[in-house]
């Protein structure tokens, strides 16, 4: 359903801010309340300044004392401000406050909204950018659930000042988007940008909620933020929501798997299980604080060119069900996803794969958009507490390769030895065997042919779960047993 205007007529293809603000001051059925936390009032002054806005403003606050805005929505268990819970506490309280305000009776029609921030800006010292959480609550009919759009950004500007007209701008693409675009929610992700450049903001996480909202699917959404060059990465929580990297990574040890899990197969979860093993039992590494991050890279999901998203659902829906944490990733090169770990943890760091990989991590022709090549990349890479636990592989000639028997290119082979003899990389030797014939390439190609004995290659519970969705273009159990 589009909210229509009388006498609305098509604006530009990017309308301006004031023209968005007064596009929604004029709608008579559009009410609510600003609620902006940490950066003042840098939304609500559009709608402001757009003149109408009486009708459609009901309340503009900002609680900038921290006992003040405590005692309006109460104490955070972790007595942080800049969070997901603050917000959506925010969020709630308000809308609470207008339904207990305005009567139904008198405004039936009214579709009552709640935008609201809480926001750090940079520093004094200029040491950290400064990130917030924005969001609204809103309803496009009187007699419909809210929905919610929920999302958290980082600055990239170096002045608060600068980053306060860009929260500004933010807010009223996504109060007018909200509005006017929600049922096109890629369109919507794309236009919270309109009159700002990827260089002044990132958004990392976006939740998308509530009745409008059914149908979207946010792991394809957080899928949208990395396709359009939002974010460098996003991560998704088994249960399929988008979660917050620097919450989930926080100061804890960190063991990643990168693989095309297409499917996810024995290897990867022995690989993944083995490892696991070998980390916790490494000096420094606590159980509790210990995160392990199923990694895909954007490069891996254009392996066949265009991105396939039924395909990346697929891999998605069978990596949730095994309880795993999905990072989604522009990284091509390991030492990139290292540095970006080390941007929330400076903990220990393990990365699980195959020989392939690491012989590949060895190849020189990765580095040459590097200043100083190979060198500067293993730097990036091994200069923190990291360790690399290599999976064997069968060879074609049916002999085990391991770190002792892997051949990297002559000109890196004493490089290679440096790191494996000063313990950095290290065999993954308790494998189970039958697994080295396992390739997920070849249970892709026998699920297309139709052919049997696939489901044995695959960890238990995943087969069937391939089978009753029809992922991969497998035929359902139904049409197998007709067969």
């Amino acid at each position: 359903m589009e909210i229509k205007l009388k006498g609305d007529k098509d604006i530009a293809s990017v309308p301006s801010l004031k023209d968005k603000a007064l596009r929604i001051n004029l709608n008579e059925n559009i009410y609510g309340t600003f609620a902006e936390i940490g950066a003042g009032q840098e939304t609500v002054r559009h709608f402001f300044r757009a003149g109408g806005g009486s009708g459609t403003i009901a309340k503009a606050m900002s609680a900038y004392d921290k006992d003040f805005s405590d005692a309006i929505y109460g104490i955070e268990n972790d007595k942080r401000y800049v969070t997901e819970d603050r917000l959506r506490k925010m969020l709630d309280h308000e809308i609470n406050l207008i339904e207990e305000r305005i009567t139904r009776d008198k405004h039936p029609n009214k579709m009552f909204f709640s935008y609201a921030n809480t926001v750090a800006t940079i520093d004094f010292a200029k040491k950290y950018k400064g990130h917030g959480w924005v969001g609204i609550k809103y309803q496009v009919d009187a007699e419909q659930e809210y929905n919610e759009i929920v999302l958290h950004i980082r600055f990239k500007e170096n002045d608060a000042r600068l980053q306060q007209e860009t929260m500004g701008k933010l807010g009223t693409n996504l109060v007018y988007g909200a509005f006017y675009k929600y049922n096109e929610p890629r369109k919507l992700l794309r236009y919270l940008y309109d009159h700002l450049d990827k260089d002044q903001l990132e958004i990392d996480t976006i939740n998308f909620s509530g009745p409008i909202f059914k149908e979207v699917d946010n792991r394809l959404m957080s899928l949208q933020l990395v396709k359009n060059g939002m974010t460098d990465a996003i991560m998704f929580a088994p249960d399929g929501n988008n979660v917050l990297p620097a919450r989930v990574l926080y100061k804890k040890n960190i063991l990643a798997l990168r693989g095309s899990f297409r499917p996810v197969t024995k290897v990867n979860m022995d690989m993944y299980k083995k490892s696991y093993e070998m980390f916790l039992k490494e000096s420094k590494v606590d159980e509790a604080k210990t995160q392990v991050v199923f990694e895909i890279t954007l490069s891996n999901l254009r392996a066949e060119g265009e991105i396939d998203e039924q395909d990346f659902m697929d891999r998605a829906k069978l990596l949730c069900s095994l309880g795993q944490t999905v990072l989604i990733s522009n990284f091509q090169e390991y030492y990139k996803l290292v540095e970006y770990f080390s941007l929330y943890s400076k903990a220990r760091m393990g990365l699980a794969m195959g020989v392939n990989n690491l012989v590949d991590i060895f190849d020189e022709k990765y580095y040459r958009h590097l200043s100083g090549g190979i060198l500067e990349a293993f730097g990036k890479l091994f200069f923190k507490d990291l360790r690399v636990y290599l999976y064997p592989m069968e060879n074609e000639n049916g002999k085990v390769v391991t770190s002792d028997t892997l051949k990297v290119h002559p000109r890196m082979k004493e490089l290679y030895k440096f790191f494996k003899y000063n313990g950095k990389v290290v065999d993954i030797d308790n494998y189970e065997e039958e697994n080295l014939n396992v390739f997920s390439r070849k249970v892709l190609k026998m699920i297309a042919d139709n052919k049997k004995g696939w489901q044995k290659m695959l960890p238990e519970g995943v087969s069937k779960l391939i089978m009753q969705k029809s992922l991969f273009g497998c035929e359902t159990e139904e049409v197998q047993s007709k067969n």
